[in-house]
């Protein structure tokens, strides 16, 4: 296994960490599954899948106080017991749940007990963004995290994030955090937080953890004809996934990779692509193929946005590009409406969804590529209402 320094804290991270939203659960027949708390994780494949991260040197498990209906951070402290000494737990904190300052002390306080642990190394606020800034900072979430850290209950404060990259900037300027977890592969460069924020945050000494190097396997699961030619061509045969990981180990300023793994074989092809995860190693050939990828894969476009956020903010609080965004994957990447249609419904506010358009018609006037912004948001609610 490799290692890279977590920023500023001069702390060691495996290359690959462990993502543990995504584990094999009994008789799961949808990725959705993972968010069903009545779906029980299939705890005898996920410890074997733990203990081989392990024993493959793998010192980063991440995991969340909603990951797999609150089950996700029991199996792990249970799994990762006989290891504590060597390994580092990153779990997160639930906005959502937060609605007086005192809840922060008994989430906290659940955490760790399901955890079995008296400390998380890197303890992170869930999914800040434009939404749930304000709040957590209104119930002193950052006064909590100065507790926690003196009174060594966390190693290091950090945030996660699915928001634009003025908020992300914005939030990284705003405390003293050690990292933060982004959303991050060749598709999606300049998606949130993008290319852009990462190189910002580093520059600030944060440590950067990149979750979805696959697009939760949209990358990679049943390619495209027009992709697979494109891979086949390329003078070093590689499988997609190391395609996908290579390109985002190929920058230094990345300290780990989650990979959300589901079986035993996932998590062993994932361990043997990062014994070779160098920044620098790809040729500019490489580069280019990759590229190109990333171009068929926009050919498919429904809608050809490009997350600029020229067209926000929305009067009406429609998030334009994120339901351009789900719309796009909707066709664009095989077996994805069923999970598209659930954040559409489920992780948008109902002000944010494509609904909530009243054709003031000012983000067309905005919009550099003339998109039909208002036409073509009914027909996102019309493909993702799921009525």
């Amino acid at each position: 296994m490799r290692y890279r320094k977590m920023g500023k804290t001069n702390v060691d991270v495996s290359v690959l960490g462990f993502g543990a939203m995504r584990l094999p659960m009994v008789g799961a027949k949808s990725g959705l599954d993972s968010f069903d708390p009545n779906i029980p994780i299939e705890e005898v494949e996920a410890t074997k899948m733990v203990e081989h991260a392990v024993e493959q040197g793998i010192n980063y498990f991440d995991t969340a106080y909603g990951y797999h209906g609150g089950k996700s951070e029991t199996f792990l402290g249970k799994a990762l017991k006989p290891h504590r000494s060597k390994v580092m737990i990153a779990t997160k904190l639930p906005p959502w749940m937060v609605q007086k300052p005192e809840d922060l002390d008994r989430i906290f306080e659940e955490q760790l007990t399901r955890l079995g642990t008296d400390y998380i190394d890197f303890y992170q606020i869930h999914g800040l963004g434009a939404a749930t800034w304000p709040k957590m900072k209104e119930m002193g979430v950052l006064k909590f995290l100065d507790r926690l850290k003196s009174s060594k209950r966390i190693r290091f404060a950090g945030f996660s994030f699915h928001d634009e990259v003025k908020i992300f900037k914005e939030i990284v300027d705003s405390y003293d955090w050690s990292m933060c977890l982004v959303q991050y592969n060749y598709y999606d460069r300049i998606y949130q937080a993008g290319r852009d924020g990462i190189a910002y945050a580093a520059s600030k000494g944060l440590g950067i953890v990149v979750m979805e190097p696959l697009r939760g396997g949209r990358l990679v699961d049943r390619i495209p004809v027009e992709v697979q030619a494109l891979w086949d061509s390329a003078v070093t045969k590689r499988d997609p996934v190391e395609w996908a990981f290579k390109w985002v180990w190929n920058q230094e300023n990345i300290s780990t990779v989650l990979s959300g793994v589901s079986s035993l074989k996932q998590i062993m092809e994932n361990t043997k692509y990062a014994k070779d995860a160098t920044a620098h190693a790809l040729t500019d050939s490489e580069l280019a193929l990759i590229d190109r990828v990333r171009a068929e894969y926009r050919k498919m476009l429904k809608v050809d946005c490009t997350g600029c956020g020229y067209c926000m903010p929305c009067p009406n609080g429609v998030n334009i590009p994120q339901n351009f965004a789900m719309y796009n994957d909707t066709f664009m990447f095989k077996d994805s409406k069923e999970m598209n249609v659930f954040f559409y419904n489920n992780m948008l506010t109902p002000e944010q969804r494509a609904s909530g358009c009243f054709e003031c018609y000012i983000c067309e006037d905005l919009c550099p590529q003339k998109i039909k912004i208002s036409k073509a948001l009914k027909e996102v609610h019309q493909t993702l209402a799921g009525k």
